[in-house]
């Protein structure tokens, strides 16, 4: 019988692992290439390596895939490219999908095709949970028929549950960073046009509001953005002075 204590200090020192893995990490595809790295290392069996890919998917971003190899970079590449398979199926229902035999398989004929001659004979996927509408798995690849028992797949969820805690920071701070950016765009591209504004003034003897409205005007009329207008009232009074 499993000691209860020993296997709560497993699960600290894993969480504590993947704690380093985060802050280590330089954003959210190289914590999930090192997820995806991480999950071979404890999944493996003695003598037979799996292969490894996570997938994140977020509303408005393109899906984000990482993985331990190219052949499982590939293997999703199929899915992505068809649409469909085991692995996207697991992060869009948050449900368990395991292959037993890519070969018999019959749900995803598209994706068996595509992943013909591939050596790959098993796949398991299994969800990360995420908050809101972003969605995840971590994905597991064989080369053996029926390559997870139920003592493998265990495990894998078990990992995935781990490891959600951790992705679910990864992903804010991605979202903290994106926010830090977009910000930092709109004060640049404001402080652009104000700048552009005062130039226009000083030509024309305005209001800073008639400046900002002969800018409109201008971007309409060439079909141009107001900061795209704008900077290019910079640049030409900046080479004026030269």
């Amino acid at each position: 019988m499993a000691n209860p204590e020993a296997a709560l200090e497993s699960e600290r020192r894993f969480s504590a692992l993947l704690d380093t893995v985060v802050l280590e990490s330089t954003d959210v595809l190289d914590f999930l290439t090192d997820l995806a790295v991480l999950a071979v290392k404890q999944l493996s069996p003695a003598g037979m390596p799996l292969e490894s890919s996570t997938t994140l998917i977020r509303p408005r971003k393109a899906g984000t895939v990482a993985s331990s190899s190219p052949r499982a970079a590939r293997m999703d590449e199929f899915q992505y490219r068809v649409g469909n398979g085991p692995c996207l199926e697991a992060a869009r229902t948050r449900r368990t999908v395991y292959v037993g035999d890519l070969e018999r398989d019959t749900r995803w004929p598209e994706y068996r095709e595509a992943t013909a001659g591939s050596g790959i004979r098993s796949v398991l996927g299994v969800p990360i949970a995420l908050d809101g509408e972003a969605a995840a798995s971590l994905n597991l690849y064989s080369a053996l028929p029926d390559g997870f028992d139920e003592q493998a797949r265990e495990a894998a969820g078990s990992f995935a549950r781990q490891a959600s805690r951790t992705l679910r920071l990864a992903v804010r701070i991605a979202a903290l960073t994106d926010t830090a950016q977009n910000l930092r765009a709109a004060m640049q591209s404001r402080t652009t046009i104000n700048l552009a504004a005062g130039i226009v003034m000083a030509q024309n003897g305005c209001s800073h509001e008639a400046a900002i409205e002969i800018l409109m005007k201008a971007s309409n009329i060439r079909n141009t953005k107001l900061r795209e207008v704008a900077a290019a009232v910079v640049a030409s009074a900046a080479e004026k002075g030269r």
